[in-house]
Order: C-alpha cells, then sequence, then structure tokens
C-alpha cells in the first residue's frame, strides 16, 4: 500500500546539444551585492521573540505557504510578513495589499530591510542559489523551496553549501516530508542493523496530468516588460532570450528554468531515501525518459534514474506524469520508499514501518520474524514550519533539511540530468567533487 503524504520521445539531438552549449559552466564568482558587513544585519531573537519574514517570489508556492503561516499566526505563532518582492509587480503589489508590509522588486533590497528575520525563497530554480547565498550573506536565516539549485548549477549548490557553512544562519530546504518522523524511525533501524547491509532502494512518483508545468496561470497574457515586469531579473544566469509570456508564467515548461519530474518531484522523494541510507556522493548515474505524452514542453514528462554508491547500494528512481498508477491520491502523488538489506527489506505502509526478513534457498530465517513499527507522527506541515521557528530562535542549524543533505540529493539529479542530455553514463569523482561523462 503506498504511503500517503500530505502534500512522445527523448529530446532530438540537435535540441540535446543546444542544451549542452546552453548550460555549460556558471559564472567563477557567485556575484552577491554586499549589503552590509556580514551577518550583523540580524536582530538576536529570544526564545519567544517574533519572526519578520520577507518572501521572495510571490507565485502559487508563496499562496500555499501563506494558507498555513496565517492560521498558524492566529494560533498564537510569533510571526508576521513583513516584506515581499517580485519580479512581476501586480503580483507582489496583490501580496501586499492582502497581508501588508513592504513591497521591493528588487530582492536584494528586501535583504537589506533590518527589520527582516527570515526569508522564504519561492523562486524559479535557478534562483533559489543565488538568492540562498544573498541572503545567509545578510544575515537572514531561510526557507528555500526545493532544489537547492537549477540542474545546471553544480558549482553553485557546493557554494550554497560553503557559505551556510561558514555562517551562523538556519537554512531549511523545502521537502516538507521530511516532518515525517518514519524516515528518521527507518534509518535508525537501518543503522542498528535490522535489515543487514544495505543493497538496494527503490522510490517513484507518479501523476496524471501536467498541471503543474502547462497548467500554470499566466496572470495576463498581454504582459510585457517593463516597469511593472522585470523579464532581466527574471532571466539570471540563464540563456538570454527574447520575452516570452509562458516562459515568464509557466516556467516549470522549459529546461533554462525547470528540468520536470527529476527536479520538481524527485527531490521529495530523494531527500528521504539519501538520509535514510546514509550515502552521500555516487559513483555513477544513468538516466532514461524523455517527452512521452506532453508535448508542448522542453522538459521531459517521463524520467528514470539508476544510482550506484561506492557503498555498494543502488537507488532506483522511477516515474511518469502521464499515469498515476501506484501513486498515492494525495497532493504529492508518490510510492514509497523500500530499503532492502541482505537481511530483509522495510516498506512504510499507512501508518506503519513493516520489516520483511530475507527469505530463500541461500538465506537461513535468522531467527528474525516480520515485524511492524508505529509511526511517532506522519508529515505534517506546521510542525515543519514550527521547527523551523524554533531553530531559529534558538540558533539551532541542524534543521530537518539542511544545506548539505540538499547538495547529496542534487549531485545524483544534476548527473540524471546531464546523462539524459548526453545518452551516456555520468561518473563521480569524489576526490575533486567533480562530474565525468
Amino acid at each position: 500500500m503506498a504511503r500517503r503524504i500530505n502534500q512522445s520521445g527523448k529530446v532530438n539531438r540537435k535540441t540535446r546539444r543546444d542544451f549542452m552549449k546552453n548550460t555549460g559552466a556558471i559564472a567563477a564568482s557567485v556575484g552577491v551585492t554586499t549589503l552590509a558587513p556580514g551577518r550583523t544585519l540580524a536582530k538576536a531573537l529570544g526564545a519567544n521573540d517574533r519572526i519578520n519574514i520577507g518572501f521572495i517570489g510571490c507565485g502559487n508556492r508563496t499562496g500555499t505557504h501563506l494558507s498555513r503561516l496565517v492560521p498558524m499566526k492566529e494560533n498564537g505563532e510569533n510571526i508576521e510578513f513583513v516584506a515581499f518582492n517580485d519580479a512581476y509587480r501586480p503580483r507582489m503589489e496583490w501580496m501586499v495589499e492582502k497581508f501588508s508590509g513592504k513591497s521591493y522588486f528588487d530582492y536584494r533590497e528586501l535583504l537589506a530591510d533590518r527589520n527582516v528575520d527570515a526569508v522564504f525563497i519561492c523562486t524559479p530554480d535557478h534562483h533559489h542559489g543565488y538568492q540562498t547565498i544573498d541572503a545567509v550573506k545578510a544575515g537572514k536565516d531561510v526557507y528555500c523551496e526545493k532544489p537547492i539549485t537549477h540542474w545546471r548549477q553544480f558549482e553553485l549548490a557546493k557554494k550554497v553549501v560553503e557559505v551556510v557553512a561558514e555562517s551562523d544562519r538556519v537554512l531549511l530546504l523545502g521537502t516538507q516530508y521530511m516532518s515525517d518522523s518514519a524516515y528518521r524511525q527507518a534509518r535508525k533501524l537501518i543503522e542498528d542493523g535490522l535489515i543487514g547491509q544495505p543493497i538496494h532502494a527503490e522510490c517513484g512518483y507518479f501523476r496524471l496530468g501536467d498541471w503543474a508545468e502547462r497548467g500554470m496561470r499566466i496572470d495576463d497574457p498581454d504582459a510585457k516588460p517593463g516597469p511593472n515586469l522585470n523579464w532581466e531579473a527574471f532571466l539570471g544566469d540563464s540563456p538570454k532570450r527574447p520575452f516570452d509570456v509562458s516562459r515568464f508564467f509557466r516556467w516549470r515548461m522549459y529546461m533554462d528554468y525547470s528540468g520536470g519530474p527529476a527536479t520538481d518531484n524527485y527531490p521529495h522523494l530523494m531527500t528521504q531515501v539519501i538520509m535514510m541510507l546514509g550515502v552521500k556522493f555516487p559513483s555513477k548515474v544513468v538516466a532514461t525518459g524523455g517527452i512521452f505524452r506532453y508535448p508542448e514542453r522542453e522538459v521531459p514528462d517521463t524520467f528514470n534514474i539508476l544510482i550506484d554508491y561506492p557503498e555498494k547500494i543502488s537507488l532506483v528512481v522511477v516515474g511518469t506524469q502521464g499515469n498515476n498508477h501506484q501513486g498515492n491520491w494525495g497532493y504529492y502523488p508518490g510510492r514509497s520508499p523500500v530499503i532492502r538489506g541482505w537481511e530483509g527489506t522495510l516498506t512504510l505502509e499507512g501508518n506503519i514501518i513493516r520489516y520483511t526478513p530475507a527469505r530463500g534457498r541461500q538465506q537461513p530465517l535468522l531467527g528474525k520474524k516480520e515485524m511492524t513499527f508505529p509511526v511517532e507522527h506522519p508529515a505534517n506541515m506546521e510542525r515543519y514550519y514550527g521547527e523551523f521557528f524554533s531553530c531559529i530562535r534558538n540558533r539551532k542549524k541542524q534543521t530537518a533539511s539542511p544545506a548539505d543533505l540538499a547538495y547529496y540529493v542534487q549531485t545524483p539529479i544534476h548527473m540524471a540530468m546531464v546523462s539524459w542530455l548526453s545518452d551516456k553514463v555520468a561518473r563521480f569523482d569524489a576526490q575533486k567533487e567533480k562530474v565525468i561523462l
């Protein structure tokens, strides 16, 4: 039974070469604007002090966050919404009108506001890394939507980890299903040797429809760059292109700004599995899939990843947006992870973790019997926010989904994307932390 959680062919060869050429090495420097000396912009917070939040990006994700944060505030959580930023002014001004606070057309001006303690970064993928680095250097604590960077920005992902590690700032990635205790309970069972040496894991994501890509709302089909729409700010370090209203509002359809299932969906699955296994960098990755159902997009709708780790563990991640069978009817339909070891298997079923001993001609029963363990608490978005706020007030840097874990997840995703685009096996040099094709 799937665990319930809250929340056509490949691109042709010419297009693949174009993509590889357009997504070469990123600039050597991150280009952070210095707003003030180090971390002095953030004021010290006590255990019960109010946390003033700024939102970078005012689209659907910010609206979803506020739909949960507002009731939390009304129920006593000491938070305030004080600032909003977006490259599309009407969307930003609507947020300000609804929730009050200041508006900033340039996110760096929001970061310079000493009244802002923490930021929620809810922008397209290719902005996450730069804005996180700028926010940390400006002394802000950060909740950043996944993925930590765009799939082509591997060096930037490393830079995020370095900057966060050198700071005293708190970072939480938006992989909110890490609020489910089942995954940490399963990790403890694995560490205690219940399944023996882990050897194989699998997870998947199945959805019917491309509503999260082609279905993104176009606020104004007649919108044009100008005083209300900053096209250059939207493009960031992506390839320079003429303005296109679909690219601006439906950015998840395009490889310049997104990557399809591997970048939008799979971090919600891989983060848990990589944490449970305790692995870091893969040894090699290969990916298959393509645009098999929805031709009006550049990103794949079907994507499969095979990942080998030097610990002699394989991770299989499979999925399609063309059929939701074996999925889950929750907001994020995902197949529950399966963790196989030499001596048994862990599966997550409803509100239990099930251990099944390995059986076979060459495998004695070892005296182990099937066992179940109750899940202490399921995924809960309010708990996820609450633990983030607690980390801010108590200056506890180790969050449920920290920067280093995000980097370990982003590495096989990056390798999978370049493997798929090049039709090659991607290998990883762990000493140099470099991907080799």
